[in-house]
């Protein structure tokens, strides 16, 4: 019996974790069907994925970044910047849009990626410098004010229509998170770097290229931020240089919740899409809950209640880990 077990037992307190993140994550599924009369209706379901997919798209980034034992505070900023240079650049083409708003991603992972690896900045100092860099770009490329997309090139089918019934956001994001999962868990480059996330010099002592695979870790989370910024622009029909702020948050949060440690060395790919969700469920349930008359929370309030259950998540997964890893 112990050894048809085998395959299923927890084998150690990220796997608990991220159970725990999964079971949350239904938990709450459950609860607002049960509770909401049009929870589970096509219009929130889709609505819920179209929205959503802007703030996935950055977790996935910044988990590859904190497996390798680093952080990307700039993601928010690059995300709004990339909005401008999507919208500025939409009435040329729609491709011209998508793929100028990842080129503005690329060149803040570029540049994140030279400052760590080669100038030895450390990697919070080096994004909280390209954050603000980022969105002084941002507004300065607008002027300081929103800058409306072009209806005329199709740009705007990005952001906002649909694919096989399914928003076509979502299916970026869910490629994007196919393709994550391959590269860490099926590549070499992803052992390599869970071996960063261990140690930067053992990894290095082992002939691992640690500086190309960080420059590359930065590279995608810039990429995909610059991609969430175009969503951003073609969904609501601007670029928008004030918005992002606090995405780098939220997406930090979706990486803890999901079980990766801040620490690194460890982390997964799907636990980090459930927890980004779960965290767009509170406040999706909140909003629901406010359209029951019951209680009004201003968005304000909405913040704190999310960031206490982050709080909540954490020192309970925090003593899970501790249980589990208890003799």
């Amino acid at each position: 019996m112990h050894a048809l077990l085998r395959p299923f037992a927890i084998k150690s307190s990220g796997d608990l974790a991220r159970i725990g993140v999964i079971l949350a994550l239904f938990g709450l599924i459950l609860f607002g069907a049960l509770r909401y009369d049009n929870f589970l209706s096509p219009f929130n379901i889709l609505s819920f994925l179209r929205y959503n997919s802007m703030f996935a798209l950055i977790a996935l980034g910044m988990a590859l970044v904190i497996i390798t034992g680093g952080i990307d505070l700039s993601v928010g900023g690059t995300a709004a910047m990339a909005s401008v240079v999507a919208a500025l650049l939409s009435p040329y083409h729609w491709a011209a849009g998508l793929f100028g708003g990842m080129a503005a991603g690329l060149a803040i992972g570029a540049l994140n990626g030279f400052i760590i690896t080669k100038m030895r900045i450390q990697p919070f100092i080096a994004t909280l410098a390209t954050m603000l860099a980022a969105y002084g770009t941002g507004l300065l490329l607008a002027n300081n004010q929103s800058v409306s997309v072009s209806y005329d090139t199709g740009f705007t089918v990005i952001g906002q229509d649909d694919f096989l019934g399914f928003p076509i956001p979502a299916w970026i994001g869910l490629g994007a998170y196919v393709i994550g999962w391959l590269v860490l868990e099926k590549l070499p480059v992803g052992r390599h770097i869970l071996a960063i996330g261990d140690g930067e010099a053992t990894a290095g002592l082992m002939g691992l290229k640690v500086e190309r695979t960080l420059a590359a870790v930065y590279l995608a989370s810039g990429m995909l931020a610059g991609l969430a910024g175009v969503i951003l622009a073609s969904q609501f029909g601007a670029g928008q240089p004030t918005e992002g702020v606090g995405w780098e948050l939220f997406a930090i949060a979706s990486v803890v919740v999901g079980g990766t440690l801040l620490t690194g060395g460890s982390g997964s790919v799907g636990a980090t899409l459930a927890g980004a969700l779960l965290l767009a469920m509170v406040f999706n349930i909140l909003n629901f809950e406010n359209g029951l008359g019951w209680i009004s929370l201003s968005a304000y309030w909405q913040s704190v209640i999310r960031g206490a259950f982050l709080l909540v998540v954490v020192v309970l997964q925090a003593k899970l880990m501790a249980r589990h890893e208890a003799p």
